[in-house]
């Protein structure tokens, strides 16, 4: 039960007067944030929206489940236990490429704060308390601020669509689960095309260290890949320049 007092919200009444909206169905949201009672008040009322949320009660748990591909938008609190800031979540996704949106929640009110939530990788902040119906508003103006841009961030070669807002991939319209890993290096191969890309190249750009002659780590990495994306398909994709390295297209 809420009570008219709590500090984290206010505008209970105006939460969601309009019901589900068709166009939210399908959107995911991640909320993580530890308060019980503002926990459920936010699933409830998304919910109510016509939102598909999940909610994680601490960091870690919030941190793997945001490296999981699908997500159209994080709902993460500043304050989280064991002292742990709900920045350092945004940082480790930003980190690892990972675009999804973010929209950061805290009681910390003052300038400084709102800059260093958006400065640290947040697409907005919205002060406790709140109103429910800015809630929305707030995530319907990033919804529109990144369809946007969605043609741009959609690329597509044969039949395999790579969604860069919501890292989802299908091919042949079946989707196909890649590991955040797995995900940057396909990211790479696709923007660079038709061209050869070494293991050097790899390591230095996917996993952002130097190359070590003894490690065969882009082989097993470019096998699952592979796997993922070629096997059972009339047209493969990725492509062994034997000796050299890689080629990402539809030919050889």
């Amino acid at each position: 039960m809420f009570m008219s007092g709590n500090p984290f919200f206010i505008g209970r009444g105006q939460r969601h007067t309009q019901g589900k909206r068709v166009h939210n169905l399908n959107m995911r949201v991640l909320v993580i944030e530890d308060e019980a009672d503002m926990a459920r008040y936010l699933c409830d009322g998304l919910r109510q929206d016509g939102y598909e949320v999940l909610h994680c009660a601490d960091a870690s748990t919030g941190l793997h489940q945001a490296l999981q591909p699908g997500w159209d938008l994080l709902i993460i609190d500043r304050m989280l236990p064991n002292e742990q800031d709900g920045l350092s979540i945004v940082q480790a996704l930003r980190a690892q490429q990972i675009k999804t949106p973010v929209l950061v929640l805290s009681a910390l009110a003052s300038l400084d704060e709102r800059v260093r939530g958006l400065r640290e990788g947040g697409d907005d902040y919205l002060t406790k308390p709140f109103a429910f119906p800015e809630l929305l508003a707030r995530i319907e103006a990033l919804t529109r601020r990144i369809a946007s841009t969605t043609e741009s961030r959609v690329l597509k070669i044969a039949d395999l669509v790579i969604d860069l807002r919501t890292r989802r991939v299908e091919r042949g319209g079946q989707p196909i689960t890649l590991q955040p890993r797995e995900f940057r290096l396909l990211e790479y191969l696709f923007r660079n095309q038709n061209q050869v890309v070494t293991r050097t190249m790899l390591l230095e750009s996917v996993w952002d260290f130097h190359f070590d002659p003894g490690t065969n780590v882009i082989d097993v990495q470019i096998s699952r890949l592979r796997t993922k994306i070629d096997k059972g398909q009339s047209i493969p994709l990725l492509h062994t320049v034997r000796g050299v390295g890689y080629r990402f297209g539809m030919n050889g």
